[in-house]
């Protein structure tokens, strides 16, 4: 429903609301019992959220098949209404041969916690082309691509369609009070009299040229502001929500009394680029906002971002602005600019014949790691404060050290020496994860197929993360042959520390020559299947921190190349 003909419509006309009212939410629960469930990984859950509380209005489901690819090849519904992102429901094989799903079925859709947030009715079940969906809806299919990369994983290939009934929102267990459906941000809107409301979605720390962006944006719109962060999956490398929630909490005190109110969206982000940006705007109609950001980059992903700048985002939004009521506001790059201590648009600073100073989150970060000062032109202290919470100095800084490398390549030992010199050194708790020791009491019940060869090594990067984050060092010794499986590693604890891979490179008839345990010799007979190096690749790390050849070099001297290498980036003080 439309909350008051003074605020702008939401898009398509209606704010659904696919939540049950009590009493029949709770005799779905008792019929649910009956039905087939599916526990929703991160994405599944902010999808569902923003289905059931009407941000996705008027969708009231995951899209069926005849939506799905009318959006995907003409950025429409079936019913001709724009829309950019395809909203499906993505599940395995296995799930819907072994619970016989098909038309007409219902499924309870579940958290991790095995609580019932909704039943979807079943209205299509379809096996997706996702190349050319990559293609179509990221402009790549690049598995390094974030948003492609989840799109393949295989064990969520078939897509179903069906309409929604909620039972209950997931929980908030924090910032509930940020927390708002689309109605109840609406409501406050209208109880302050706000008409004009632009929208900022971002999933970075909000700092003084943000600041001053959004501020110059609403005299010239004669607007007030709704600063709208994603707290859903977010970029590779965005700072974890709580400590941005903590930041923007920060930060408002230096915006006028009036201007800005901060909110929160559980949007899981896909870095589609243009079409993303469009996805945001009728996001934010829905949320009663009235005028929305669309910055140079907006929604492309990491490796993009401190590049060159891209407008296609831009560009798009403008071929289809007359398509929304919500007007999109196209902001190009800013620059802090030495001369006059502020910030200014580049096509102004270029007019002045002048070079401007580029900001970037990543340095105000390495200076924190590096316990360098900030420039106080970057941000403000209140903010700086809590992000050295999150970025900690080096030397106070968790961290793991992943060896890799071929059996025998000597990394064990390795990792055995800096052990001992780390314990010495004294600075923080270090536990050695050495991978004949994980093998006897973590995963004692694994053989060493490829399959479980992956879940070892995801097992050793869920305890180093544990330590990791919790500042101490964990020392990785496991052969991790799949560089995907690395990167997972690698993704997971760059979260709350640093990864640093140290590639034991020693070349394969060495390692052979050594074979103590005569694992090579029963591999050349075929006694061992799948054997790393002789029957089963071992794939390259192609940016390793370090590389390391012991055909070359002692043990003893292999180990200070680390223990350098941690003074060098300031890990030891």
């Amino acid at each position: 429903m439309n909350s008051s003909k003074k605020q702008i419509s939401p898009y398509g006309g209606n704010l659904c609301n696919l939540v049950l009212e009590q009493k029949d939410a709770e005799r779905l629960k008792i019929e649910a019992a009956n039905y087939p469930a599916v526990t929703l990984t991160q994405r599944q859950i902010c999808d569902l959220e923003l289905l059931m509380n009407g941000a996705f209005s008027p969708l009231t489901g995951f899209m069926t098949r005849q939506d799905y690819e009318s959006v995907i090849n003409k950025m429409k519904l079936a019913n001709g209404l724009l829309w950019p992102i395809p909203v499906i429901f993505d599940v395995s094989v296995k799930f819907v041969e072994e619970k016989q799903i098909q038309t007409g079925s219902k499924v309870a859709l579940q958290d991790g916690e095995g609580f019932m947030l909704a039943v979807l009715t079943v209205e299509s079940i379809w096996t997706p082309d996702k190349e050319k969906e990559a293609e179509k809806v990221y402009g790549t299919n690049s598995r390094e691509h974030p948003g492609v990369h989840y799109l393949f994983d295989k064990t969520r290939d078939v897509y179903i369609g069906g309409g929604i009934q909620g039972v209950q929102l997931p929980d908030a267990y924090v910032f509930g009070s940020y927390r708002r459906t689309p109605l109840q941000q609406r409501t406050i809107f209208l109880k302050k009299g706000w008409r004009k409301v632009i929208g900022y979605q971002t999933s970075k720390i909000i700092h003084r040229l943000q600041r001053e962006l959004l501020l110059s944006i609403a005299r010239e719109h004669q607007a007030q502001i709704l600063i709208h962060p994603s707290i859903g999956s977010t970029k590779p490398g965005d700072t974890h929500y709580y400590t941005r929630l903590h930041c923007y909490q920060a930060v408002l005190k230096y915006f006028p009394k009036q201007i800005a109110m901060l909110s929160v969206m559980p949007l899981s982000m896909r870095m589609a680029g243009a079409r993303e940006s469009l996805w945001y705007a009728i996001i934010h109609q829905n949320y009663g906002c009235t005028h929305f950001v669309v910055g140079p980059n907006h929604a492309l992903p990491p490796q993009n971002e401190e590049l060159e700048y891209s407008y296609e985002s831009q560009k798009l939004v403008n071929e289809y602005a007359d398509h929304l009521d919500i007007k999109m506001i196209p902001v190009e790059e800013y620059q802090y600019l030495p001369s006059c201590n502020c910030f200014l648009p580049v096509s102004k600073i270029q007019k002045k014949n002048e070079s401007g100073v580029r900001f970037l989150e990543s340095k105000i970060r390495e200076n924190l790691h590096a316990n360098k000062a900030v420039p106080q032109w970057c941000s403000y202290p209140e903010v700086l404060e809590e992000m050295k919470k999150a970025y900690p100095s080096r030397s106070r800084q968790g961290f793991t050290l992943f060896f890799t490398g071929l059996s025998g390549s000597g990394k064990s030992t390795i990792a055995k020496i800096v052990n001992a010199q780390l314990i010495e050194h004294g600075s923080r708790p270090v536990t050695l994860l050495d991978g004949d020791v994980v093998r006897l009491n973590l995963s004692s019940e694994l053989g060493f197929s490829k399959a479980h060869r992956d879940l070892n090594i995801r097992r050793i990067g869920f305890v180093a993360n544990e330590i990791t984050k919790n500042r101490g060092i964990a020392i990785c010794a496991p052969i991790a042959p799949y560089s995907k499986t690395r990167r997972d590693v690698r993704a997971l604890i760059e979260e709350h520390g640093t990864f640093i891979e140290i590639y034991v490179s020693t070349p394969l008839e060495v390692c052979e020559a050594r074979d103590r345990k005569g694992l090579y010799a029963k591999a050349r007979k075929g006694i061992i299947p799948e054997f790393t190096g002789i029957s089963d690749p071992y794939e390259k790390p192609e940016n390793p921190e370090l590389d390391i050849d012991t055909s070359t070099k002692s043990p003893l001297e292999s180990a200070q190349e680390v223990i350098l290498y941690l003074f060098q980036k300031g890990f030891l003080e």
